[in-house]
């Protein structure tokens, strides 16, 4: 025993597993060209998006770049997954909002290195495979409320207005569209071409969420989301639109620099950075797995390392709060792409991340003029194409418990917070499980086996099968109970009651004290009872509740169910003669 429990401590302080190694790559000339195709090619994808979140969480542009090239490098190389890209997300954007409105831009630092250093402790504990307990409704419903989350936040962009703070996001978002149109019924300008700011906002939306959704159909090859940028930012130029643009960009990569992490600062910011904790880890390790399954679906070996993945993704969070960055999470979408693009290793992501730094190096000047409603319809798309409609209808057509925790995940996501989604949604799961359990419970009367002797009316055998716990206990015990009170469709009444015990698959601490009980009140009432089959497993508890003392006699536990039956006969009285 103490050498396991060795071995176990050993394992877990043991962390050359969850470092990098030379087998994280493939410098064979094949592979080295698939994943520098694939590298540029999520990064052109990615350039975008990193602008979108980094604006859409109420940073800036600058830190979505930031976050891509620091984060991306990082968890690329200390991650659990060889084909995972990371990155700002829409989801981490929508957590990082409400905490910007709240303590300020200055606080993001601060918790993206209390978050990271969260991540990373997780995975030195090795706790990656948590996220496997989360039900498939909850994680599709969290994914709903997501896109419907960063759907609403772009709507302020998209109608040229600058979102309100403190509000809950559908608010803002009807808000900002009746103040659009109520000023754009007298801001129309000859200088405008007599239009309100509003209309060409919407233009831009529409000319970009046109290309977004055609293109793939005309030219897969080519990344419609930066074309589509790029299309309008120079039809807003040409056509001098009066649209708000993203404004200077910095060209090189910001000196690192330490938040100042005062213990009242780490107290007010505790609970933000155990949000973003919990989000990154979340989504990194589905994204991970999605990796996975889709390199393995397409004939390829990927990697997949969760507990490593945390610790990448921890450093990665540090790394980016470091150098003015947002946190940072595994990004399927972009995961998707690289996975799509024939990437093989890790060094496809690393690639990626270079791609954007040339942009911040050698583009910033062009990139600083594109509209901020541009990036508006970037995210639009995406979070349409975030919701899976065939997958939508393969929930709510499943179950109805299944559909119920989707609705209610989605729902509390949108109206009050993700995390607070989860824990509710996982509650919600939790309530059906447990109730699908305790329905599964049973106890049936069965026969007595052989021959049938006289008197054997007078013995109860009882076959408990399923679960003996605290939902299901009351029940078993009251059906029980209510036979061996002698019902008047009884000839006779109960002498001898056999529990047959083998075929329960789990025993709490409320049901082997329902067991005790029952056995106590039968004892009581002059009814023997005897044992059969308790299973190794549940021995230990059944003894610690007093099982065995309750019993008449410690020779009624019985292995054999002919050996059971054979002395419950010998307790049966005999039949008076006339």
């Amino acid at each position: 025993m103490r050498a396991r429990l060795t071995a176990a401590v050993r394992e877990r302080i043991d962390i050359r597993d969850l470092m990098p190694s030379r087998a994280d790559y493939d410098l064979r000339p094949r592979t080295l060209r698939s994943d520098l195709l694939a590298g540029i090619t999520v990064g052109v994808v990615a350039l975008p998006l990193a602008l979108a979140f980094g604006v859409s969480s109420g940073v800036g542009p600058a830190a979505g770049l930031v976050t891509a090239v620091v984060a991306g490098i990082v968890a690329a190389v200390f991650g659990g997954s060889n084909l995972q890209v990371s990155g700002p997300t829409g989801a981490m954007a929508v957590v990082l909002a409400p905490i910007v409105a709240q303590h300020g831009v200055g606080s993001v630092a601060l918790v993206t290195l209390l978050g990271g250093a969260l991540v990373l402790v997780c995975g030195l504990l090795r706790l990656g495979r948590v996220v496997t307990y989360i039900p498939w409704p909850v994680v599709e419903g969290f994914t709903l409320g997501i896109a419907a989350i960063i759907f609403l936040q772009q709507v302020p962009a998209a109608v040229g207005i600058t979102a309100e703070t403190g509000h809950n996001t559908l608010v803002t978002a009807v808000r900002s569209v009746g103040s659009a149109f109520t000023s754009g019924l007298t801001s129309g300008s000859p200088a405008d071409g007599g239009l309100p700011t509003w209309v060409w906002t919407l233009g831009v939306v529409a000319v970009v969420a046109a290309v977004m959704l055609v293109l793939p159909r005309v030219a897969s090859a080519l990344p419609a989301s930066l074309v589509a940028v790029a299309l309008v930012t120079l039809l807003a130029g040409l056509l001098d639109a009066p649209v708000p643009r993203i404004g200077a960009l910095p060209s090189s990569l910001p000196v690192p620099v330490l938040p100042d992490a005062t213990p009242d600062a780490v107290r007010d910011l505790v609970g933000a950075a155990v949000a973003v904790a919990a989000l990154a880890a979340i989504e990194s390790l589905l994204s991970a797995r999605v990796a996975a399954t889709m390199s393995g679906a397409q004939g390829r070996t990927a990697t997949y390392h969760p507990d490593r993945e945390l610790v990448g993704q921890g450093f990665a969070s540090l790394a980016s709060g470091v150098f003015g960055g947002i946190p940072a999470t595994g990004a399927i979408a972009r995961t998707a792409v690289n996975v799509r693009s024939g990437a093989r290793t890790r060094l496809a992501a690393v690639v990626h991340a270079l791609v954007i730094l040339a942009v911040i190096y050698l583009a910033t000047g062009p990139v600083s003029h594109i509209p901020l409603a541009a990036l508006a319809g970037v995210l639009m798309v995406t979070a349409f194409r975030m919701i899976g409609a065939s997958t939508i209808r393969s929930v709510l057509t499943s179950t109805r418990p299944d559909a119920l925790t989707f609705v209610i995940t989605a729902v509390i996501t949108v109206a009050f917070d993700l995390i607070d989604a989860v824990q509710i949604g996982l509650l919600v799961a939790a309530f059906f499980a447990l109730k699908a359990v305790a329905g599964a419970a049973r106890v049936h009367r069965e026969p007595l086996p052989g021959v049938a002797h006289e008197g054997d009316e007078r013995i109860a055998l009882f076959r408990l099968e399923g679960a003996m716990f605290f939902g299901a206990s009351d029940r078993i015990l009251s059906e029980v109970t209510a036979i061996t009170h002698g019902e008047p469709r009884l000839r006779e009444p109960v002498d001898v009651v056999i529990l047959w015990l083998s075929h329960l698959q789990l025993v709490d601490a409320t049901g082997a004290r329902a067991l005790a009980d029952l056995v106590l009140e039968l004892e009581q009432r002059d009814v023997t009872v005897l044992v059969k089959g308790i299973q190794p497993q549940h021995r230990k508890l059944l003894e610690a509740v007093g099982l065995n003392r309750m019993l008449a006699h410690e020779s009624h536990l019985f292995t054999d169910l002919p050996s059971a039956v054979e002395h419950a006969r010998s307790h049966v009285p005999a039949p008076l003669t006339a």
